[in-house]
């Protein structure tokens, strides 16, 4: 991609009233743009950023067997009935106007959908009847609507962002931690390909189930979370349940039977990732039972699984930045390659057409009315992990300068020898 034909342009100065890192660097790169408080359209950087994370998300959810699918936003008040939830307030609810004889009546039939437990409940319902139906699981990546009251820190807290959510259906409590297990697993793998280190962490319930939950944390220091973690083992509990207090041993059991023994530390984070043992909740409330072997009925037993792609992006620039701006992973880069022409006559483009011969995405800086500092802080604050320089300097010697994002070293590398070069 050229970068003169991208319509957002990168700023100096940090928005008016931002503090999170996210916000700040995430808007002045164009990556985001906010339209209102916790309200956000992902430019086409920060959409690109947003789709290789999807992809990541989907790889590891069809690895265990998910089926995507895609759900309504407009979630009808009957749904939320069954369960008691319509009147929780979280969602944005929708007036219709319906004419009543000589006046009209405002009656609120439907919620902008916040959560979609009971309505996919109430689908399976219909379909599955049988044991040999179970297990299963389905998952959408969707946008949620929430009533944040407190919306800011750029995409860690919105009323409008992006979620994967993945809702399971067993016939036993020990088949669904079965599967709860392999969620984890594959959670662990989703965090570590976006670039971030996630702890697994022990959380109370909540609006979606009354039992026990557990979170994935990233350490941050403008996390709204604060969790108890063993330096040793990486046990870790959410404080609000928490009766660990920092300076204690962990007390967790080590697979010898063994105390861990490890110091316990109170850190900051931020919540990129939760997993809902339901139970039979939501099963009862739409009376949605199979049928056993021997012609018994029993509820069906159901998990939760959510990931906030927003919160994913937002995490990874608030612990991989520095004070020149976004360092992205690799994997979750909006770009491979950010090629910066500082020639007169834009002989840069000879090499960007070959490395997009060789598939290797690249955002090529061809503006002529920039200068080499200007480019040079674009290049910083855009984060692409890998910056190439082309100028008649480096093309006398048939080179191209490169330089890692988050290193310091530059080097010459030939153009021929580039592609293997940019392989780590």
């Amino acid at each position: 991609m050229y970068i003169s034909q991208i319509f957002t342009k990168t700023t100096k100065e940090n928005p008016a009233g931002e503090v999170s890192v996210n916000a700040q660097l995430l808007e002045r790169g164009g990556f985001v743009y906010k339209n209102s408080a916790g309200v956000y359209t992902f430019l086409p950087l920060g959409w690109k950023v947003a789709q290789k994370i999807t992809a990541i998300i989907r790889e590891e959810m069809n690895a265990i067997g998910g089926q995507e699918m895609f759900m309504p936003a407009l979630v009808e008040k009957k749904y939320l009935d069954a369960t008691g939830r319509w009147d929780v307030g979280v969602g944005f609810k929708i007036l219709d106007k319906l004419p009543v004889t000589d006046s009209e009546l405002q009656v609120t039939n439907f919620v902008l959908g916040w959560t979609h437990e009971e309505v996919i409940t109430e689908m399976a319902s219909k379909f599955i009847s049988s044991y040999k139906d179970l297990p299963f699981s389905a998952y959408q990546i969707q946008t949620k609507f929430r009533n944040e009251p407190r919306a800011k820190s750029g995409l860690l807290r919105g009323r409008e962002f992006m979620m994967k959510d993945l809702y399971s259906f067993h016939t036993s409590e020990e088949d669904m931690l079965e599967y709860y297990g392999k969620v984890k697993d594959a959670y662990a793998k989703i965090f570590e390909r976006c670039g971030l280190k996630a702890y697994y962490t022990v959380a109370a319930g909540g609006d979606f189930t009354a039992e026990n939950t557990h979170e994935f944390q990233v350490l941050s220091e403008v996390g709204e979370d604060t969790i108890f973690l063993c330096e040793k083992c990486e046990y870790a509990e959410n404080s609000e349940i928490s009766k660990l207090k920092t300076g204690e041993k962990c007390p967790t059991r080590l697979p010898d039977g063994q105390e861990c023994g490890g110091d316990i530390k109170e850190e900051k984070s931020i919540e990129v990732g939760n997993i809902f043992p339901l139970g039979t909740k939501y099963s009862d409330a739409f009376n949605f039972k199979f049928t056993d072997e021997k012609g018994g009925k029993h509820s069906v037993v159901m998990g939760s699984y959510g990931i906030g792609i927003g919160r994913v992006m937002g995490a990874t620039v608030e612990v991989s930045h520095d004070d020149k701006g976004i360092i992205w992973p690799d994997n979750i880069t909006p770009f491979n390659v950010h090629l910066v022409d500082l020639t007169k006559n834009g002989e840069g483009k000879d090499v960007y057409e070959k490395l997009i011969a060789k598939n290797i995405e690249v955002l090529y800086d061809d503006r002529t009315d920039k200068t080499a500092g200007e480019k040079f802080a674009d290049a910083d604050l855009l984060g692409c992990p890998v910056r190439l320089v082309v100028s008649e300097k480096t093309l006398k010697e048939n080179s191209v300068e490169v330089k890692r994002r988050a290193g310091d070293e530059i080097k010459l590398v030939l153009i021929e020898e580039l592609e293997r070069a940019l392989v780590r």
